[in-house]
C-alpha cells in the first residue's frame, strides 16, 4: 500500500453553488478522489462552503423573521449545517464511485471544530460577506445588534464578519482514529467550524475560517505528505487573464512568497490557496504542495502536471 498521506481540499468549482450544482458537482469531485484512493493513497478531504453557508444564513434569517419566536441561527450552526448536507453528498458520491470500482472503504463525514483566538485582529477587521443583500434599514439594524455590515453598489448592503486564523482542530484524533481503522475522512469543511474555548466549553464564533488555511494546518498536523489543492485551472499563473499569463510548473516557497507580495494573486480566488501552499511546504522536510484543477488531480499527485511547492 502507498503509505503517503494525501490531504485534498475541494475548492468552489467542486461543489457548485446551488443544491442542483452539487449533486452534478461532486460526481465528478467523487471521481477524482477515487483516482487517488485506487493509487493507494491514504486520503483526508476537506472542502469549501462559501455559497452553501450563504444560503443557509439566509435561509435562516428569513425564517426568523416570518416567525419571530425563533432567532437567527448563529454562524457556528450554520457553518455546522453545511459541513453536515455537504459531506452527505461527497460522503455518498464516494462511496458509490467506490464501489462501482469494485473498492470497498467506509467513508465518514466528520463535523469539525476549530479553535481561535478571541484577541485575533480578524476580528476587529471583518472581511468575508456573508448572507443576503439587505436594504439601508435592514443594515441599520444589524448595527444596532453589533454586526458589521458593507454596502455593496447597486446591490444593497451586506453583513461581513471576520475571518480568524485557525490554531487547533479539535477533533484531530478522531481523525486520526478512522483514518488508522482506513476509512475515508471529509473534515473541516468550510474551514471547520470557529470556536472560542471558555473552561471546558466550547462557544461557536461569529466568523468563518479559510478553508485552505485549515487544509495547510489539518495537513501539517497530520504529519501528511501532501498537501493537494483543487481549483478550476490546472496551474498556477503569474500574470493571470493578461496577455503575458505564465503557468507555473513548480515554485519555491521563496519565489511563492514573493509573488504574493507583489499581489500576483487575486485575494478571493487563487491567494489563500498560495499562502495556504507555502504554508505547508514549509512546515517540515519532504513536504509539498501542490495546485492543480480537479480534472487533474491524479496526475498532479504524479507530477504530470499542476504547479508544485516546494521549500
Amino acid at each position: 500500500m502507498n503509505s503517503k498521506k494525501i490531504v485534498v481540499a475541494l475548492g468552489h468549482s467542486a461543489l457548485g453553488k446551488t443544491f442542483p450544482e452539487q449533486k452534478e458537482a461532486v460526481k465528478n469531485a467523487a471521481a477524482a478522489i477515487a483516482d487517488l484512493i485506487e493509487a493507494k493513497y491514504q486520503v483526508v478531504i476537506t472542502h469549501s462552503n462559501g455559497p452553501q453557508v450563504g444560503m443557509i444564513h439566509s435561509a435562516m434569517t428569513e425564517y426568523s423573521r416570518l416567525e419571530p419566536s425563533n432567532t437567527v441561527a448563529p454562524m457556528s450552526i450554520c457553518s455546522a449545517m453545511s459541513q453536515g448536507y455537504i459531506g452527505y453528498d461527497l460522503q455518498n458520491e464516494i462511496r458509490t464511485e467506490l464501489l462501482n470500482r469494485g473498492i470497498y472503504k467506509p467513508v465518514s463525514t466528520l463535523i469539525t471544530q476549530v479553535r481561535v483566538d478571541p484577541f485575533d485582529a480578524a476580528f476587529s477587521y471583518p472581511s468575508k460577506e456573508i448572507g443576503r443583500f439587505m436594504t439601508e434599514a435592514e443594515a441599520k439594524k444589524e448595527k444596532d445588534k453589533g454586526n458589521h455590515v458593507k454596502e455593496v453598489p447597486g446591490k444593497g448592503y451586506q453583513r461581513v464578519i471576520a475571518a480568524p486564523r485557525p490554531i487547533e482542530i479539535y477533533e484531530l484524533d478522531a481523525i486520526k482514529a478512522l483514518m488508522d481503522a482506513e476509512q475515508i475522512v471529509i473534515a473541516a469543511g468550510g474551514g471547520g467550524i470557529p470556536v472560542l474555548q471558555q473552561g471546558t466549553r466550547l462557544k461557536g464564533a461569529s466568523a468563518v475560517i479559510e478553508k485552505d488555511v485549515t487544509s495547510a494546518c489539518l495537513a501539517e498536523s497530520l504529519d501528511a505528505d501532501i498537501l493537494l489543492l483543487l481549483t478550476g485551472v490546472e496551474k498556477v499563473a503569474l500574470n493571470y487573464g493578461t496577455s503575458t499569463e505564465t503557468p507555473l510548473d513548480a515554485m519555491s516557497v521563496e519565489d511563492a512568497t514573493k509573488y504574493i507580495n507583489e499581489n500576483q494573486f487575486s485575494s478571493g480566488a487563487m491567494l489563500p490557496k498560495v499562502e495556504a501552499a507555502v504554508s505547508f511546504a514549509s512546515s517540515g522536510n519532504g513536504r509539498k504542495s501542490i495546485i492543480t484543477s480537479i480534472d487533474t488531480a491524479l496526475a498532479g499527485v504524479q507530477g504530470k502536471t499542476g504547479t508544485v511547492i516546494t521549500c
